[in-house]
């Protein structure tokens, strides 16, 4: 039982007065019987001294033993008495009735009264006096005080036992416990009754309280009429209904919500790809129109004009170029919002990426008297090349647009602990605020431009530089000091190990008549894809065969092909794919006959699953040194 719990508190409330208060009362009765016991004792001795004392004064005077004898006896008849013992004036043992004493206390003229604490025995000395009577009325008889002057005829020594006083009080202490326990259970019971009456009620609420609580909202408590807390009950019984009412209209509303969402969600998913087919239609629609008008404009100028004809024509020229320039851009923005740009990840060298960034904004540089400088630099990085490259052409020529003097600095280095490589784009420009830095990179924003100047650009610049980082997982950062210049960095991984170097596009490294007479097994059922693998690796000087499948591919093998290279698409026609093609025809063979995988896809885990099937994966579009190259370590 918990001292806490509220049964026990109600309990102890309704038992604990009636245990002090008769503990009080029992107290206070046997205290007082106690007292009254002794008390009658007390005078019983006294008294029965007195009248042996008086009844022993004849016989004391006269000698008379047989008398004293008899007196004696009778006293010790009494209960409590356990001896007698008379003496005469002069101590004389005259007679002796009982168990005698070891030691007599001293005796005087007056009564006295001692207790023997070893034996528990009360000594009561009682002296004889004679008594006098009046000679003129003999008919009234008077006990006198005997004067100071009168002789004392002896002493009678009276032995008392407190036994039975002790034997009563044990039985009075007893009966008084009995009592007590007696009430004290009663009162228990009482108390018992008591709390169950309370407790109960409360436990029915507290277990409806606790089923709500569990959500148990549809539980309704049977209601007493006789109940303390049939109000209660009847209040959770109406709130529990409010609940489950609120409950079930939340869960509709929930649940329309949730449909309203999901046809909102499909709606918008319909949305983006009708957006990314226009995208996909638009970029070309729209650019050939644009380029038309810009190839017709071009053949335009080259005829002579007059100074006004030359003035409209440069008017509509710059026209062409900011409308060209918008368009890009949108197109560019919206590949990114759609997620329809494909990436292709691979290691590739900085000076790779820097070599053609120079020669195509040489001719602004000069334009504004700048000097641009690129730090060539040793390090390969992982990344998409064209997104990059469109990157740092996008910081570059925002770093022209707002240079007046001074030069443009291209570098690149190693940071944590050669982990990242950090492009940065340094400018002498005009700076940006503190308070604008963390703007930039919004779409259309620029920090002096409100009246929209075409030549100060569209702000759409670092808004598609940072929506691209955002796509590759690179990190872009800026610091700038006002009136002094900017910096732009992008952070990104190192190529850390020399297997994922790819060489660069240089035919000159890698001589034809290497490859000559290798017979290479093309599966492609694309048709126009397998004539241009036939034109480059027939110049190269293979033997190429040419499957759309699995089953032409094992038929030829049959009929005396004998491929030392594979390379296969990974989609191929009725649902086969490049996979279990290689495998099919390696068992044909029972040879382990090295192959290559080419996809389009960008499925995250294809690489791994050709990687872990000894099977070379290269992602779509493949440039035809990096090709040469893989069929040359393959074959080796």
């Amino acid at each position: 039982m918990k001292w806490s719990d509220i049964r026990t508190r109600v309990m102890l409330a309704a038992w604990l007065p009636a245990l002090m208060v008769g503990i009080g009362l029992s107290a206070a009765f046997l205290l007082g019987r106690s007292s009254d016991l002794n008390d009658a004792y007390q005078q019983r001795s006294r008294a029965l001294a007195r009248q042996l004392a008086s009844a022993s004064e004849y016989g004391i005077f006269s000698a008379n033993v047989a008398q004293l004898h008899a007196i004696s006896l009778g006293a010790t008849k009494e209960p409590d008495v356990r001896s007698v013992d008379i003496f005469d004036s002069h101590g004389n043992r005259l007679i002796r009735v009982g168990a005698p004493l070891a030691r007599y206390p001293v005796m005087g003229m007056q009564e006295s009264s001692t207790h023997d604490e070893t034996s528990d025995l009360d000594i009561l000395v009682q002296p004889v006096h004679s008594s006098q009577i009046e000679l003129d009325d003999v008919f009234e008889v008077t006990e006198r005080t005997p004067p100071a002057a009168a002789q004392g005829l002896g002493h009678v020594v009276l032995v008392m036992s407190r036994h039975s006083l002790v034997a009563r009080e044990h039985s009075m202490l007893m009966l008084g416990f009995f009592i007590t326990s007696g009430g004290l259970l009663l009162g228990a019971l009482v108390a018992y009754l008591i709390a169950r009456g309370v407790i109960q009620p409360i436990q029915r609420v507290s277990r409806q309280v606790e089923r709500l609580e569990n959500g148990e909202l549809g539980f309704r408590a049977l209601v007493h009429a006789d109940d303390p807390f049939s109000a209660l009950q009847r209040g959770l019984n109406n709130m529990a209904q409010r609940l489950q009412d609120s409950q079930q209209l939340l869960e509709y509303r929930v649940d329309k919500a949730t449909q309203d969402l999901r046809a909102q969600k499909e709606t918008a998913e319909e949305a983006t790809r009708t957006k990314s087919r226009f995208l996909a239609a638009a970029s070309h629609d729209l650019r050939q129109p644009s380029h038309a008008l810009g190839m017709f404009l071009g053949r335009l100028m080259q005829f002579p004009h007059g100074a006004e004809e030359t003035k409209v024509l440069d008017h509509l020229h710059a026209s062409v170029q900011a409308q060209q320039d918008l368009l890009d851009s949108l197109l560019d923005i919206a590949q990114l919002e759609t997620h329809s740009v494909k990436i292709s990840i691979r290691a590739f060298s900085v000076a790779e990426l820097f070599a053609p960034l120079l020669p195509g904004l040489q001719a602004q540089a000069d334009a504004k008297s700048l000097e641009m400088r690129i730090h060539q630099s040793p390090l390969w990085v992982l990344s998409d090349p064209a997104l990059l490259t469109r990157m740092l052409l996008n910081l570059l020529q925002n770093a022209l647009r707002y240079t007046e003097q001074g030069g443009i600095l291209l570098a690149c280095r190693a940071v944590q602990g050669r982990r990242f490589a950090r492009i940065e784009v340094w400018d002498t420009g005009v700076g940006i605020a503190p308070r604008h830095q963390k703007d930039i990179f919004k779409e259309f924003f620029q920090v002096s431009n409100s009246e929209r100047d075409r030549s100060k650009g569209l702000g759409l610049g670092l808004g598609i530089v940072d929506r691209t980082a955002r796509l590759l997982g690179h990190t872009v950062g800026v610091k700038s000091v006002l009136g002094r210049g900017s910096c732009f960095s992008i952070e990104l991984p190192l190529a850390l190990s020399l297997n994922d170097q790819i060489l660069p596009d240089d035919s000159s490294a890698w001589p034809m008549n290497n490859l000559q007479g290798v017979r290479v097994l093309v599966i492609e059922d694309d048709v126009l894809v397998a004539q241009a693998l036939h034109m480059v690796l027939s110049s190269w000087g293979c033997e190429v065969a040419i499957a759309d499948g699995a089953q032409e591919a094992i038929t030829q093998m049959r009929s005396g092909m004998s491929p030392q290279l594979i390379l296969s698409d990974y989609r191929l026609r009725a649902g086969e794919n490049g996979l279990d093609t290689v495998q099919w025809i390696r068992e044909e063979a029972q040879l382990d006959i090295p192959a290559c995988l080419m996809s389009g896809d960008v499925e995250s885990n294809l690489a791994n699953v050709c990687h872990d099937a000894g099977i070379h994966f290269l992602q779509k579009p493949v440039r035809p040194a990096v090709l040469r190259n893989v069929i040359l370590q393959l074959v080796r």
